[in-house]
């Protein structure tokens, strides 16, 4: 062999021995990362039953450490500390609260601080759902949870309209462009389950409405009451009424479609229809409902497109025998900016109104609440409570809601003083300079009596309606219970005075002139208390 071919020899020889070397080198590192991969995998395997053990009060302690950023001392000690975390699953974390006011207090005012925390401990996809207790239960029977994923809680103000549909559900899931032929076991009707004829109390102010309700909730589409058009003021239980309604057919005749919506959504779900050319789908959709709940339609006045297209699906649904109810804040022949061909179906069917409660209503719905949640209410603190709020069965809501956390939180008793407590901060403080004698001095120049003769024992007319309508005066603008108003006229007793505000409000129900004359007291005490 030359030296040539001998050189070339060498040279393949060195280049095999650095491929092998190399290879060698590939080889271990190989080897070598998968040895430690393999021994982190078994240390992490071993330590995943610690691991569970420890991250849930890890993961709600790490959030608490956010929220803590975001919210004052005692706000955070009242309404985070209480707070249990029950495990995690996923990217879902779920925490137990101690009652369903805890549970709707969060989401009414916490709900972005919690899911900002939530997020930042479990990643983006990080969601929160409550385990809420609503019996907490005994040594014989275990506490009773119920479990709702976060933004699912019901906000205050039935007109009122968050993120959603206002009921806490997102419009996906009921959107007209997500079905094609509609399951009812599947269409979220964004009823509010709480929203029942067994907690809608009956009064002279709503026993027709009601018994419309009633009716259509039996025999839905057949009866003469298609369409129900509802009407009256805020917060006179409109809304409960008629999902009472659709939660009624719902609960009884599992095949029929039902769908509240009120009409801003209705109007959204429209524009956006004709922006993305999908008319068709939307008005199908619509089509298939059995009972379609539109609320506060007077809303649509203007809208000469919206009504158009809400007068095609209305005349297609009750031809078919569907059934429609509508809410106002006034009667057909009082809507203004309306087609007439619209108009004039709205009154086809019943129209029917609520009005405001009187004294023996509002007192039924004082202890109806109570009962519900458990609770005696003295009978002087529920006349209290029906006299001082004045406004509608939402501001009395709110009131009870109050009064109820007020009396858990401080741990006392509901009495008489706890009520005036709770509503001094909500209703308008009484002024000081209208007095019982200064309202005594006004009915009696009103009426042309004696102060006297007002106050006494004679029960001549010309007396007893002055002297009750002082007494009426006196429960609405001073904060003197119902003895010491009776003390003021002559030493009566309370049941007197009770009877003198229910003959007063009777009286106003059939007598023009005599409301006339209330009307024309309120005024000038109203101005003597913003002067």
């Amino acid at each position: 062999m030359d030296s040539v071919s001998s050189c070339l020899v060498f040279k393949l020889k060195k280049r095999q021995e650095t491929q092998d070397e190399n290879l060698f080198f590939v080889l271990h590192f190989f080897y070598t990362f998968v040895s430690l991969s393999q021994k982190k995998a078994k240390k992490t395997l071993t330590s995943d039953t610690h691991s569970m053990e420890v991250e849930i009060p890890t993961v709600w302690t790490d959030c608490l450490e956010i929220i803590k950023q975001h919210v004052d001392e005692q706000n955070f000690n009242t309404w985070f500390k209480p707070i249990t975390p029950v495990r995690t699953e996923g990217d879902v974390l779920t925490i137990q609260v101690p009652s369903q006011f805890f549970y709707e207090w969060l989401e009414e005012n916490y709900v972005p601080v919690l899911k900002k925390a939530v997020r930042q401990v479990l990643g983006e996809n990080g969601r929160l759902e409550y385990s809420v207790v609503v019996d907490s239960g005994n040594q014989q029977n275990p506490s009773l949870t119920v479990n709702y994923p976060t933004g699912s809680g019901n906000k205050k103000n039935n007109n009122q309209q968050p993120n959603g549909n206002g009921n806490g559900h997102s419009h996906a899931e009921y959107s007209p462009f997500a079905y094609k032929a509609l399951d009812p076991r599947t269409v979220n009707s964004r009823l509010n389950p709480n929203y029942v004829f067994e907690n809608f109390v009956e009064g002279d102010c709503n026993r027709l409405a009601r018994s419309a309700g009633v009716a259509v909730a039996k025999k839905p589409g057949t009866t003469s009451f298609n369409p129900l058009m509802l009407y009256g003021g805020v917060g006179v239980g409109k809304t409960h009424l008629v999902q009472a309604v659709g939660n009624e057919i719902k609960k009884n005749m599992a095949d029929k479609v039902v769908l509240y919506v009120d009409q801003n959504d209705f109007t959204n779900q429209f524009l956006n229809a004709l922006q993305n050319l999908k008319m068709q789908e939307f008005q199908n959709f619509y089509l298939q409902v059995d009972l379609l709940i539109l609320d506060d339609v007077q809303f649509l006045a203007g809208r000469e497109k919206t009504q158009e297209i809400f007068f095609n699906i209305f005349n297609q649904l009750h031809q078919s025998g569907k059934q429609i109810i509508m809410t106002s804040d006034c009667p057909p022949r009082d809507l203004k900016g309306f087609q007439e061909r619209l108009l004039s179906r709205f009154k086809w069917g019943l129209t029917a109104d609520l009005q405001e409660p009187d004294f023996e209503t509002k007192l039924a719905i004082i202890n109806n609440k109570m009962q519900s949640d458990g609770i005696e209410i003295p009978t002087e603190v529920a006349e209290y409570l029906a006299y001082s709020v004045d406004t509608n069965l939402r501001d009395m809501e709110g009131v009870l809601n109050s009064l109820l956390f007020h009396a858990t939180l401080l741990k006392k008793n509901i009495d008489l003083d706890l009520a005036k407590e709770v509503l001094k901060n909500i209703i308008k403080e009484i002024q000081s300079d209208v007095s019982v004698d200064y309202i005594q001095k006004t009915v009696a120049d009103f009426f042309k009596v004696e102060m006297d003769q007002m106050k006494g024992k004679v029960k001549k007319r010309e007396f007893v309606i002055p002297r009750q309508t002082a007494m009426y005066f006196c429960k609405r603008y001073t904060q003197l219970t119902l003895a010491l108003i009776g003390e003021n006229f002559g030493g009566r007793d309370h049941s007197t005075v009770i009877h003198a505000l229910e003959s007063v409000e009777d009286m106003m129900k059939v007598d023009a002139n005599f409301k006339n004359s209330v009307d024309e007291l309120t005024k000038k005490f109203k101005s003597r208390m913003s002067a």
